[in-house]
């Protein structure tokens, strides 16, 4: 499913939408989904994309305030965040889900990536701002989500995905092949083999 309109040189997005054509869910054996939806079709008039700047306006921050508080961040206040994300590559990979009849963003999942002395110089891979409009829970998007952001960070090259979640929602997370760290909380760690 196409996402509604073109997007214009000023609507730029956070980061490289080939990105989510080169990883493919089938890598990542620990979770399914029935019915199947694809990163190319992730339901009815839906699409899956990088955040772009007029993201604002078609409901972003106001999905953020289903997750937590958000405060009153203004359209200005917005783009120059947007804009430093950007300016700093490789390392805000913002993903949402877009309601195709509407133009609205109706999911979201934020991976952020930290580089590393240890390891090799190598990548971390942390997962932050997971939710989904509660008007379309119940159609596996937060699932999708989390299994794009969990690819997206190992198709990057991270040694490892963290988290950090409520009680509630720590089935969910090991569902997905997410552990949980014993002495670390509601800690949960992804690590991959390399």
């Amino acid at each position: 499913m196409e996402c509604r309109g073109a997007i214009s040189p000023w609507d730029n997005l956070l980061y490289d939408s080939g990105l989510l054509t080169e990883i493919k869910l089938e890598d990542w054996p620990k979770v399914s989904f029935e019915p199947k939806i694809t990163i190319d079709n992730p339901g009815e008039a839906l699409c899956l994309r990088p955040l772009k700047r007029s993201d604002y306006e078609n409901g972003y921050m106001n999905l953020l305030s289903q997750l937590t508080q958000v405060g009153e961040v203004s359209k200005d206040q917005f783009l120059q965040t947007f804009q430093k994300m950007k300016d700093t590559p490789n390392t805000y990979y913002i993903t949402v889900v877009e309601d195709s009849n509407t133009g609205e963003v109706i999911g979201t999942a934020t991976l952020l990536l930290e580089q590393k002395f240890i390891r090799d110089c190598a990548k971390r891979g942390r997962v932050e701002d997971v939710v989904v409009s509660d008007l379309h829970r119940g159609k596996q998007l937060g699932k999708l989500l989390l299994s794009v952001t969990t690819l997206l960070a190992k198709h990057l090259g991270c040694y490892k995905i963290t988290l950090d979640c409520r009680d509630i929602m720590i089935p969910f997370y090991e569902s997905l092949g997410y552990e949980k760290e014993a002495s670390n909380g509601n800690f949960m760690t992804v690590r991959y083999n390399k």
